[in-house]
């Protein structure tokens, strides 16, 4: 048990200190971090325009976009990621030569905006039907009463749900390297496919740590941010 602990040790300090395998981590870390960062915007623009159009009014030239974007929302986040991220990359662009990244951030993005449509449109509505008719009554338009009063109150309530579901991003961008990606995950099976480390117990590991790390500092920006916002409560 001695020796194992020993020698678990010195692969563990081995990864750290050999200049090869923290670039091999260092590139797989890029790419995580470029997929989970496009497709949170791109999430998040999809979350906001389907949000807006699911609290629309419903009138005859409303009921065609909220009825694509209520589709949009059942399908999405009724089938499994892993089945998305096939279809984009094997039927929707299987083109020779496009670059797969743009393809999992398109993926991950549209996957995430279903999610993150309803983080939103469960935030305005929590909001007090009673602030919106006080905004009109002092003269506001519906748009400066949207965001002027609304989305103030309302992202109390969006940014945990919303931050959690980056979060949730982050850590399902791992399935990328079931397409052959080169990301975090990929560089654990690259070094334990390697008859030096002959074991997946050390580079999933060190692996572990990367993703824990990013994890635990978008959990204390989204921490921040909510201090920030309660803030303004005390005001």
């Amino acid at each position: 048990m001695t020796n194992f602990l020993a020698s678990g040790f010195g692969l563990f300090v081995e990864i750290f200190t050999n200049s090869e395998y923290l670039t091999m981590i260092f590139e797989g870390l890029k790419n995580t971090l470029i997929i989970s960062l496009g497709a949170a915007v791109l999430g998040l623009i999809l979350g906001l325009i389907v949000a807006m159009v699911k609290i629309l009014p419903k009138n005859k030239f409303t009921v065609v976009p909220k009825a694509i974007c209520g589709v949009y929302t059942t399908v999405i986040r009724g089938t499994p990621m892993a089945l998305q991220l096939f279809i984009m990359t094997f039927v929707v662009f299987a083109i020779r030569g496009f670059p797969q990244i743009v393809v999992a951030i398109l993926a991950f993005g549209i996957n995430s905006g279903a999610y993150v449509s309803e983080s939103i449109r469960a935030g305005l509505l929590s909001v007090d039907k009673g602030q919106t008719e006080a905004g009109r009554a002092l003269g506001l338009k519906g748009s400066q009463t949207l965001f002027n009063i609304v989305i103030p109150q309302a992202m109390k309530t969006m940014v945990p749900t919303v931050g959690n579901e980056f979060i949730a991003l982050i850590k399902e961008t791992s399935i990328v390297s079931m397409i052959g990606m080169y990301d975090l995950t990929m560089v654990s099976k690259i070094l334990a496919g390697s008859k030096y480390f002959a074991s997946y117990f050390i580079p999933t590991t060190v692996v572990a740590i990367f993703y824990l790390a990013l994890v635990y500092l978008v959990t204390l920006i989204i921490k921040l941010i909510e201090r920030r916002l309660r803030k303004s409560d005390k005001r």
